[in-house]
């Protein structure tokens, strides 16, 4: 794999959502472990999976980032991203990223965007297309890709992680499920986080309460960076959501479509903090027909059943 350097130890860590999928999906020929900085943090790994069917064109990609409240999740909870690509012909990574037990917020998005630009340094040797690379992220991972798909030409949040700096981390879409948008409007009622509390994993991710660290917050919310080049967005958000309240995703709806960004918000209906349904599978893989291969399909707004 070029400069991925490969590593033979990972860590687990315990996940609060979602199944593990440790073994090899049918299909699809895994690599493990490849590190995207060259620094040998196996926080700073993903795993690679490519469709053993061949193929004369590359190959969309979607890469899934895990949530855990920034502060647990390993980049084995993706089970919901096998199940999306699942007999399509799409590629699929899975990252790992610094946690706050290891560093504080910008480090997480740095993280991110040196994947991304390393996925697209080494896209044709996987034969993936570069120009296709979609984001899929659930609750704190919600948040990075949603951050990915707004800060494309953000200097201070790039980063100079790994050898691939020539590459854009920009992505072509993104799927955010239940991330939050703006830190600055967190709090409220319905949310059983107090951002006033250091001990959450958001007061952890900023380096303070959201009160005391309110720069920070604002530096880490994606509603800030929002410009008309951004990329489209799939928003799905449970509306009885007790972590991150549903008016974050109908402020950053509102938001992204004041800037004239293509963007859709699919609601689960008595859905709490990440929930699962086939409709809802459905009009993801809609959303990717749409963006990553070119298909004339629509995907509105609307409500899908949580269960």
């Amino acid at each position: 794999m070029g400069a991925f350097m490969r590593l033979s130890v990972l860590i687990a860590l315990f996940v609060p959502v979602l199944a593990q999928c440790q073994s090899s999906p049918s299909g699809y020929r895994v690599v493990r472990g490849l590190d995207y900085v060259g620094a040998g943090n196996p926080r700073q790994t993903l795993d690679l999976y490519l469709p053993e069917t061949k193929t004369t064109l590359p190959r969309p990609l979607v890469v899934f980032i895990h949530g855990g409240g920034w502060e647990t999740g390993s980049k084995e909870d993706n089970g919901f991203l096998l199940e999306l690509i699942k007999d399509r012909d799409f590629a699929g990574a899975s990252l790992n990223y610094r946690l706050t037990d290891q560093a504080i917020w910008p480090a997480q998005i740095h993280d991110c965007k040196a994947a991304i630009r390393a996925l697209r340094a080494h896209a044709a040797e996987n034969q993936i297309d570069p120009d296709k690379i979609a984001v899929f992220g659930i609750s704190a991972g919600g948040h990075l890709v949603s951050m990915l798909g707004v800060s494309g030409g953000v200097k201070e949040l790039e980063g100079d992680l790994g050898p691939n700096l020539t590459q854009s981390s920009r992505v072509t879409c993104v799927l955010d499920f239940c991330g939050p948008s703006n830190f600055l409007t967190f709090a409220g009622k319905g949310t059983i986080i107090d951002v006033d509390d250091p001990k959450t994993g958001l007061s952890k991710l900023i380096g303070g309460t959201v009160r005391a660290k309110s720069d920070v917050a604002r530096n880490a919310s994606p509603v800030t960076y929002i410009t008309s080049d951004d990329a489209p967005f799939l928003i799905i958000h449970g509306d009885k959501d007790n972590i991150v309240r549903y008016a974050q995703a109908t402020e950053f709806k509102a938001a992204l479509e004041k800037a004239k960004i293509p963007a859709a918000l699919i609601t689960g209906t008595d859905g709490g903090h990440v929930f699962f349904s086939q409709p809802l599978v459905e009009r993801m893989r809609a959303f990717l027909d749409r963006h990553l291969l070119g298909k004339d399909v629509q995907v509105p707004d609307g409500a899908v059943p949580s269960k």
